[in-house]
C-alpha cells in the first residue's frame, strides 16, 4: 500500500494495489502498519459506517465542533468526489479545498484528520462509502456547512439530483468561520 502525502499537512491518500484475475480483484483495505508508520493509530477509530448513494447526489459539507473527529474513507462500490476543506484555525491551508476522487477500481483511500468539513458526490448509479471515524457520534456537535456555499466555491463534476435539507440549509462558510472563530 502507497501512502501519498498531500500538500495539506495531516490529510493523506493510500493507495493499495488491488490484485486482478479474471474473478476480479482482492485488496487490502485496512494496515495497520501502514496507517501507524504514517502517523495515524489504527486503534483509535470507534466506528465504521458506510451510506450507499445514487448518482448526482452530494453529501456534506460535515463537520463537527470542538475537537472534531478524524475519518478514514473509501469508496468500497462505484465513484465519488470526495471534498476534504481544512477549518484548522492557525493551519496555513485553512479553507483550501481538496478533492479526490475515490472509487473501486484504484481503491484509494484519504485519512481526514480533525478539524476538517468532509462532503462527496456520487459519480456513478450507485455508490457504497465507507468512512471509520475516531469518535462516537455527537449529534449536538454536528455542523453543516452549505454545499454550494460561493466563497469556498466546490466544483461538483454531475449535475446535482439530490441534497438533503440539512444540507441545503447549511451555513455559509463566513457563519461557520465565525462560529469557530475563524
Amino acid at each position: 500500500m502507497r501512502v501519498i502525502p498531500t500538500d495539506v499537512d495531516g490529510l493523506v491518500v493510500f493507495e493499495p494495489t488491488p490484485h486482478r484475475d479474471e474473478r476480479g480483484y482482492f485488496s487490502r483495505t485496512l494496515d495497520v502498519q501502514v496507517l501507524a508508520d504514517a502517523g495515524i493509530d489504527p486503534a483509535g477509530f470507534k466506528q465504521e459506517n458506510q451510506s450507499r448513494s445514487y448518482q448526482g447526489v452530494v453529501r456534506g459539507l460535515h463537520g463537527r465542533l470542538n475537537a472534531g473527529e478524524a475519518k478514514l474513507v473509501r469508496c468500497a462500490h462505484g465513484a465519488v468526489l470526495d471534498v476534504a476543506i481544512d477549518t484548522r484555525p492557525g493551519s496555513p491551508t485553512f479553507g483550501k479545498v481538496s478533492r479526490f476522487l475515490l472509487d473501486d477500481q484504484v481503491c484509494r483511500q484519504v485519512y481526514i484528520p480533525r478539524g476538517f468539513l468532509h462532503g462527496y458526490q456520487a459519480l456513478t448509479c450507485v455508490t457504497d462509502f465507507v468512512y471509520r471515524i475516531d469518535d462516537f457520534y455527537g449529534p449536538d456537535e454536528d455542523v453543516t456547512v452549505a454545499y454550494d456555499d460561493p466563497t469556498l466555491a466546490v466544483v461538483w463534476p454531475a449535475p446535482i439530483t439530490v441534497v438533503s435539507q440539512r444540507d441545503r440549509s447549511g451555513l455559509t462558510w463566513a457563519a461557520y468561520r465565525d462560529l469557530i472563530g475563524a
